[in-house]
């Protein structure tokens, strides 16, 4: 008795990496967007406080995100600029723009986490403070919120590592596409019967012999 070998349809086969290429493009989208306005909201908020001691007593300080470092920020900028990128170019460059996506976001990370236990911006502000170049900062405490931009930086990371791994089943934009996403319409070229009567009268003020004699 002989045994019936299944063959898989090849419609079947190319199914699971358009499935997913679609899902990690989704995930890909929603990470990296959201994980640039994360860092980008996280920078504006207060990351340190403490106070300062002048003649009157003591003076509170506090210090944003930006004040703390710039890297953050710029780097969630540089990053949502990778994620459009990314469909704009295609195979190895691609790559590269995907490499830089990822490293925006290992970037955020970083720097977060080094600004979560910096004090030289509230230093500066206590050396103005108070007058004094050498006075620091005095019962120094941080918030949550340097942690928040290390969230938005792995999400930025997450989108470049999927972009990095499943980047060549995204869909790039197409040269046959307008600016207003409307594809080229090829006109076909228009036949002229030269049997038509206008066409004979055309000829004819042209000085054309329409017979070809």
């Amino acid at each position: 008795m002989g045994y019936v070998t299944a063959v898989p349809h090849p419609r079947s086969e190319a199914a699971g990496p358009a499935r997913a290429g679609r899902l990690s493009l989704a995930v890909a989208l929603l990470s990296g967007a959201l994980g640039a306005a994360v860092a980008l909201l996280a920078t504006r908020q207060r990351w340190a406080e403490g106070t300062a001691t002048v003649a009157g007593g003591a003076f509170p300080l506090t210090a944003k995100g930006s004040d703390v470092t710039g890297v953050p920020a710029a780097l969630a900028i540089v990053g949502l600029a990778a994620l459009v990128a990314v469909f704009a170019v295609r195979k190895a460059g691609r790559l590269l723009v995907a490499g830089v996506l990822a490293l925006s976001g290992a970037g955020i990370v970083a720097a977060a986490l080094i600004g979560a236990g910096d004090s030289s911006a509230l230093d500066e502000e206590a050396a103005k403070a108070s007058g004094d170049t050498s006075a620091t900062v005095a019962a120094l405490s941080h918030t949550a919120w340097p942690y928040v931009a290390v969230v938005g930086g792995a999400l930025i990371l997450l989108a470049g590592l999927l972009a990095l791994r499943y980047g060549r089943l995204w869909p790039a934009m197409s040269g046959r596409y307008e600016r207003d996403g409307a594809p080229r319409v090829r006109r076909k070229p228009v036949v002229v019967d030269p049997d038509r009567p206008e066409e004979i009268w055309k000829a004819l003020d042209r000085g054309e012999d329409p017979t070809g004699a």
